[in-house]
C-alpha cells in the first residue's frame, strides 16, 4: 500500500542529514531537520526546510532522545523518518515507536533490527539461512570455563565478541588461556558499560582476510537486487578507515556466488529496505558471515558510483510502498570507486579528536570527484560528537584511474583552522599494500606500530 510520503524528518545530524535532504529536495519531499543546541550552525539546519531543536550537546539529550524526537515529528506533522546512521539507526526500541506512533520509519521492521542488532541471534539465523558462518560458540558464553572450552576446541587465536556490540568495540584478540582469562571479563565489562549488555560470544579470529559487503536493495514485495561489493578491508581498531568498490580479490564467478547467497537469505528471513551484509574472505577466497547492518551505510557512496544508483531514493520509494523497478540484470560495474573518511584528528597524535573552528576549507572537485559533508569555512566542529567531518569520494574507468584521481583530490584539499588526517591519507593511498590491492584487516595494524609519523 502506497503511503505517500510528503514530509521526513532526519533523525541525525552532520554530512549524512545534508544527503538525505539533498535527495528529499529531488524527489519533492519536504525535510524536517532536528539539531542539538550544540549544532544550530549546522548545514542540515540551514538546507532543510524547517529545524527543530531536541535539546542540548549532549546526545542522550538530543539525537537519542526518543520523546522529543517524535514531539517534532507531531509539532511538524511529518509522514516519516529518517534515521541515518548511527545514533538511533539500529535502536528497535525507536522503530517500533515510529510504528505505533503511525510514522514511517524509513528502514526494515523493528523485528528485524532487533533480530540482526543481536550478534548471536543474527549468526543463528544466517546459519539457518544457508549463509557460512566463522566457527565459534553456539552462542553466548556464560562462564570462563566454558569460554575456554570453546577456544581450546576450534583453536587459538580467537576473538571475543560483545553480542549487542559494533562500531569495533567490545571486541577482544586473544592467543591463549591466559588471555583469554584476563580478557573475557574485560570485554564483558566494556559490553555492559557500551551496550548495557554484558554477553559475549567467541569465534574464530581470521587473521589474515578482507572485509568484503553486499549492499542489498528490497521492497515489500519479495523483490530483491545486490550492488557491487564494497572492501572495506582498510581499518584502524576495527574502525574503517578507507573503501573501494569494487574488490580487487573477487572474480566475477564469486561475486556472484557470494550475491546469490546474500539474495536468497534475505528471502528467506522476509527482509525489506536496505541492509549491509558484511563478510570475511580469507586468503583462500572462503567467504564468512560477520554481522548485518539494518541501516545505510557511511560508505554507501561507492556504491552509488559504480551502480549510478541513488540508494536513499530507493530506500524512501520502498518505505513510500512502491515496489522495486530495479532487477538484477539491471545492476552493473559501470566503474572503479573509493572514499576515503576525512576526520578532524591528528593522525600524528594516535589519532586524537581534534574539534575547533575551520577558518578556511578549499575543496577538490573536476571529474568523477564527489563531496558529501557538512562543513564550511567559519563552521564549528562541536567536541561531542565523532570526527569525521568530509566523505572524499572518486570514481574512474578503472582502479589505477580512481586512485590517481583519489591522490590529486587529496593534494587540493586544503582546511585550515583544525588538524586533520588528510596526510595519514596521502601516505595510506600511496602505500604499497593499497596500491598492489593485496591489503587485509591487519594491514594498519601491522604498518603502525611503533609508528607516529607518516609522511617522511
Amino acid at each position: 500500500m502506497l503511503r505517500n510520503i510528503k514530509k521526513i524528518l532526519i533523525a541525525n545530524r552532520g554530512e549524512v542529514a545534508v544527503r538525505i535532504i539533498r535527495t528529499c529536495k529531488e524527489m519533492g519531499i519536504k525535510t524536517v531537520a532536528v539539531y542539538s543546541e550544540a549544532d544550530k550552525e549546522s548545514l542540515h539546519v540551514k538546507l532543510a526546510d524547517e529545524a527543530v531543536c531536541i535539546g542540548d550537546a549532549y546526545t542522550n539529550n538530543s539525537y537519542l532522545n526518543i520523546p522529543n524526537i517524535i514531539s517534532a515529528c507531531d509539532i511538524n506533522g511529518v509522514d516519516a523518518i529518517h534515521p541515518g546512521y548511527g545514533f538511533l539507526s539500529e535502536n528497535a526500541e525507536f522503530a517500533s515507536i515510529c510504528e505505533e506512533c503511525n510514522i514511517t520509519y524509513i528502514g526494515p521492521t523493528s523485528k528485524m533490527i532487533s533480530d540482526m542488532g543481536d550478534k548471536i541471534k543474527a549468526k543463528e539465523i544466517m546459519k539457518n539461512a544457508g549463509v557460512p558462518v566463522i566457527p565459534g560458540s553456539d552462542g553466548g558464553v556464560i562462564s570462563i570455563e566454558e569460554a575456554l572450552k570453546v577456544a581450546n576446541k576450534i583453536g587459538y587465536p580467537v576473538m571475543i565478541k560483545a553480542a549487542l556490540g559494533g562500531g569495533g568495540k567490545g571486541i577482544r584478540i586473544v592467543n591463549d588461556d591466559k588471555e583469554l582469562e584476563k580478557q573475557y571479563y574485560i570485554c564483558k565489562m566494556e559490553a555492559k558499560k557500551c551496550f548495557n549488555s554484558e554477553e559475549v560470544y567467541i569465534e574464530k579470529f581470521i587473521n589474515t582476510a578482507k572485509h568484503i559487503e553486499f549492499q542489498i536493495i528490497a521492497d515489500k514485495y519479495g523483490n530483491i537486487v545486490y550492488l557491487p561489493e564494497r572492501d572495506c578491508s582498510m581499518q584502524r581498531n576495527n574502525q574503517k578507515v578507507l573503501e573501494e568498490s569494487p574488490s580487487t580479490i573477487l572474480s566475477e564467478e564469486l561475486r556472484e556466488k557470494m550475491g546469490s547467497t546474500v539474495v536468497t537469505a534475505m528471502k528467506k528471513i522476509g527482509y525489506s529496505n536496505v541492509g549491509t551484509i558484511e563478510f570475511l574472505v580469507d586468503t583462500d577466497l572462503n567467504y564468512y558471515f560477520l554481522e548485518m547492518n539494518t541501516r545505510v551505510q557511511v560508505e554507501h557512496p561507492i556504491s552509488e558510483e559504480v551502480s549510478n544508483i541513488d540508494i536513499l531514493k530507493e530506500q524512501i520509494k520502498i518505505a513510500n510502498g512502491e515496489e522495486l523497478t530495479l532487477s538484477q540484470d539491471d545492476i552493473k560495474i559501470n566503474c572503479h570507486s573509493i572514499e576515503c573518511r576525512i576526520n578532524a584528528e591528528d593522525a600524528f597524535n594516535n589519532f586524537m579528536p581534534c574539534p575547533g573552528t575551520i577558518n578556511n576549507i578549499i575543496l577538490p572537485g573536476g571529474i568523477g570527484v564527489r563531496i558529501d559533508t557538512s562543513v564550511y569555512s567559519g563552521y564549528t566542529i562541536p567536541s561531542y560528537y565523532d570526527s569525521m567531518i568530509l566523505k572524499l569520494i572518486v570514481k574512474g574507468r578503472d582502479r589505477t584511474e580512481a586512485i590517481n584521481r583519489m591522490k590529486r583530490a587529496l593534494d587540493e584539499i586544503d582546511i585550515s583552522g583544525i588538524k586533520t588526517n588528510i596526510d595519514f591519507q596521502k601516505w595510506l593511498i600511496n602505500s604499497d599494500g593499497f596500491m598492489g590491492g593485496q591489503y587485509f584487516t591487519n594491514f594498519l595494524k601491522n604498518e603502525l606500530v611503533n609508528k607516529n609519523e607518516f609522511i617522511k
